[in-house]
């Protein structure tokens, strides 16, 4: 780096300090990502992760600018909502003022130990979030395969992101490729040797991942246009070089990161902390991730005793037997259970219904409306209903239906008669399979 720095480079070096400073410390992922395995342990004691220390700024800036409440729903999971991007807004109106205070006073020409600190940090940052989110892919519980009730549901009611989730969920191979590949860049920004290629490789992940989220409506686009950024700024030393090696086929000087010390010794102590650190982070969400596999999507993971799709051949209501007709309001066309203490009944009108089932030791089953936010304990079950079964793919259910006499009997239907599941992988074919 030259001794002095041209004055856009200086400004703009200084704005990214500050802008990405505050942007990756105020970002609870970003921070969390980096307690590897900690991070597990925090999360399930509560702790400073699920207060919003920004929502009074937030706040005030989205009534007083543009008319909203921005304080942060952390019940949403969403990273799009009106408080991120007003904070957005807001970092971005603190950085361009302390950049201008910062070059107003500091007359030095160049910052080149802050600059290695400075990307350093960033490779951190973005290290543990490309790891958080490979592995999340690799042992694929971010896009896991489609439910039962999603094998229902018409296509054409399905939202964008929903389509893409269970499109990447039908094949587990390519998930984990993905993730593969994301992983791979995050420990690649955190040995120092192979920085560049790693940040190329994040470019390249970070660049896919925000055009899905933009053209599928993922509500994460602002963290991934974020980390595409850091991606860019972690490669800008380098774009002249770059250029002269794949499109001018000219030599180019070593790719080398800015030094943390003058002192050698440092310099490689430095850098074995760094790796510890990279180790330290794919620990965590590695096995954060192999937990949530065992417990919710894997094969081992607990499924409801009745688990299947249940097709319903007679339901009888107050002692009538009620015809299978696509106006019935009262009449249900299947049930499903899938996980341990959810189920979904179809209505006549193909209309899907989620609900909670809880399992009673007197080998009862009650289900209980799902989505009311003061919990379920509060809440009467809609149907009391005993459980028999006459061969392994019949059920009889009597009991109760909103304080009506019901007598349900049900078939089995075979998962594999589905085409999303009984399609297998063929080397040979002689023509595309659209069905």
């Amino acid at each position: 780096m030259r001794a002095g720095w041209h004055p856009l480079t200086q400004f703009a070096f200084r704005f990214c300090v500050v802008y990405f400073g505050l942007f990756c410390l105020l970002l609870t992922p970003i921070p969390f990502a980096l307690l590897g395995l900690l991070g597990r342990w925090i999360r399930r004691s509560g702790g400073p992760w699920v207060v919003a220390p920004t929502d009074p700024l937030t706040g005030w800036v989205g009534r007083t600018f543009f008319g909203v409440d921005a304080v942060l729903n952390k019940n949403s999971g969403a990273g799009d909502q009106a408080a991120m991007w007003v904070l957005a807004f807001s970092i971005v109106i603190v950085a361009a003022v302390a950049t201008a205070v910062w070059t107003a006073f500091d007359r030095r020409a160049a910052h080149p130990r802050l600059l290695a600190w400075f990307m350093l940090f960033l490779r951190l940052c973005l290290g543990g979030q490309m790891l958080s989110f490979g592995f999340a892919k690799l042992i694929p519980n971010q896009m896991p395969e489609p439910s039962l009730a999603r094998l229902l549901q018409p296509y054409g009611s399905l939202s964008p992101m929903s389509v893409l989730w269970l499109q990447v969920g039908s094949s587990q191979p390519y998930e984990m490729a993905l993730g593969a590949a994301e992983v791979a860049a995050g420990l690649l920004l955190f040995v120092p040797r192979t920085v560049v290629l790693g940040a190329v490789l994040s470019l390249a992940s970070t660049a896919q991942i925000l055009l899905l989220n933009l053209t599928f409506d993922v509500p994460e686009k602002l963290l991934s246009l974020l980390l595409l950024l850091i991606s860019v700024v972690l490669l800008a030393p380098y774009v002249r070089r770059l250029v002269d090696v794949f499109l001018r086929q000219r030599a180019c000087e070593p790719l080398t990161q800015p030094t943390l010390f003058a002192d050698g010794r440092k310099i490689r102590i430095a850098a074995w902390i760094q790796v510890f650190i990279g180790i330290w982070v794919a620990l965590g969400s590695g096995y954060d991730n192999w937990v949530v596999w065992q417990e919710r999507n894997g094969a081992g993971s607990p499924k409801s005793e009745l688990y299947g799709i249940w097709d319903v051949q007679e339901f009888t209501l107050d002692g009538q037997l009620l015809s299978p007709l696509k106006t019935d309001e009262n009449r249900w066309q299947r049930i499903v259970f899938d996980g341990p203490e959810t189920a979904t009944y179809q209505r006549m009108d193909d209309e899907l219904e989620p609900m909670l089932a809880d399992f009673l030791p007197n080998g009862q089953l009650e289900l209980v409306t799902m989505g009311d936010p003061t919990g379920r304990d509060v809440q009467a079950p809609f149907a009391t209903l005993s459980i028999d079964r006459p061969t392994p793919d019949q059920l009889l259910l009597r009991g109760e239906l909103h304080d009506h006499p019901v007598v349900i009997a049900l078939e089995r239907v075979d998962l594999d008669s589905f085409t999303l599941r009984n399609r297998d992988f063929h080397w040979v074919q002689d023509s595309a399979y659209f069905r």
